[in-house]
């Protein structure tokens, strides 16, 4: 039975170290993705990685129109040239939002839960929550990507 996690919040260490690489999907990785899909859907989140619930491994989870899509060790390894600028928010910033730039089209490498590779090209919408999410895995918050005169009031990097 999948159970509700804690998401953490900015600012606590974990949030800005580099996650290490997922070696082997057991019943132990199995259960945490079910944890954070149960999380992500109940906080109302688009995407969750594993940092924001306090495990430090490369594993992010997005919620599509189809479904959450579980990617382990995930790598972008294509950004277009095109950006746009577009409001994120993140459960680990609950009350902060900010304009980002961010590349429209990317293409990313992943595993899934049963060890299977997959290639993926994204745009728009899920395109920027997959660079969103693989930031984090690099101890990358959106408000980085935000000048420090347009950080709200009392917000440190």
């Amino acid at each position: 039975m999948p159970k509700l996690l804690n998401i953490i919040t900015h600012p606590n260490d974990i949030l800005r170290k580099k996650c290490v690489e997922i070696k082997k999907v057991d019943e132990q990785t199995r259960q945490l993705i079910l944890d954070m899909e149960k999380t992500m859907l109940e906080k109302d989140g688009i995407g969750l990685a594993a940092p924001q619930i306090g495990q430090n491994i490369n594993l992010i989870l997005i919620n599509t129109k189809d479904g959450p899509i579980h990617m382990i060790n995930p790598k972008i390894t294509r950004k277009s040239w095109f950006k746009s600028i577009e409001e994120e928010g993140c459960l680990s910033l609950p009350t902060i939002f900010g304009k980002v730039k961010r590349s429209k089209k990317i293409r990313v490498i992943y595993n899934d839960k049963n060890n299977s590779r997959h290639k993926l090209k994204a745009e728009g919408m899920f395109a920027r929550v997959v660079q969103h999410e693989v930031d984090h895995l690099n101890g990358v918050l959106f408000i980085d990507h935000i000048k420090d005169k347009d950080l709200p009031e009392g917000i440190k990097k």
